[in-house]
């Protein structure tokens, strides 16, 4: 059953000091569930669904300032009073935000592959392929591929997205994320991230050698927010470098975390 509460759906394991995993866009905490794994041998490990994604609670409206007011709502149920947060993408932003807002409260951050910056618009071809679903025409797995193969070329691309779909009461499919919301509030989610006071704690930025979601003009606006910054590149990897190369992703997180 989908948590329909406004409480962050969760998925917890492991012993230690704990670490929260926040998913990107269109995704759930089971993209990171490898990461999740291994580091759950060392840490206890909080993997979240964001709002109007996986199996948390649906609603209209959808900000920076409201995801990160909701995971500071899981942690206070929780009785996390402080936590190493890893974003990827989207969480990233997220996690960036719950830092500046809420320094007390984060020990370590990693963020994935996303700067604090705005970025143009970039998902077009996806949603147009994902709003031209029509669930009551596409009633398989591969009718639903091959609606979206017409504006999203790349397969993998495709199975990420259809990790979405759900069986719905009509015994057919349905989108599990909030999708009219995502795409009402998407220029929201391309917004950067401001605020006054940097973050001082320590912070990983780690980037795929082939993606261009962190540039080097984006440097000034992060060190300005996170001064105490270091950064690492997986060579040969796009933006999905958790997935490419887990072991290496892992690596790196480990010891950042454990030094």
């Amino acid at each position: 059953m989908k948590n329909n509460d406004l409480r962050l759906a969760a998925k917890v394991k492991g012993q230690g000091d704990v670490l929260i995993i926040l998913h990107g866009l269109f995704g759930s905490s089971d993209n990171l569930g490898r990461i999740a794994n291994e580091l759950a041998k060392d840490y206890q490990v909080h993997s979240l669904d964001l709002r109007n994604h996986g199996e948390s609670f649906h609603t209209e409206e959808m900000s920076y300032e409201l995801m990160t007011q909701d995971v500071i709502n899981y942690m206070d149920e929780q009785n996390l009073d402080r936590v190493n947060i890893l974003g990827h993408s989207m969480g990233g932003k997220v996690a960036m935000n719950i830092a500046l807002v809420y320094a007390e409260r984060v020990n370590k951050l990693i963020v994935a592959d996303i700067a604090p910056v705005t970025y143009t618009a970039h998902h077009n071809e996806i949603f147009k392929g994902l709003l031209a679903v029509e669930f009551d025409q596409d009633k398989t797995r591969s009718a639903v591929d091959k609606r979206l193969a017409s504006y999203i070329e790349t397969l993998g691309v495709r199975q990420f997205l259809m990790k979405n779909l759900m069986q719905s009461d009509q015994g057919g499919f349905t989108w599990k994320m909030n999708l009219s919301a995502i795409y009402k509030n998407y220029s929201k989610i391309l917004e950067g991230l401001s605020n006054n006071e940097p973050y001082l704690g320590e912070v990983l930025f780690i980037g795929g050698g082939l993606s261009d979601y962190i540039k080097p003009a984006y440097k000034q606006q992060t060190l300005r927010l996170f001064p105490n910054t270091e950064m690492k590149i997986i060579p040969e990897t796009t933006h999905w470098l958790h997935a490419e190369k887990p072991r290496v992703f892992i690596g790196i997180c480990q010891r950042f975390l454990a030094a």
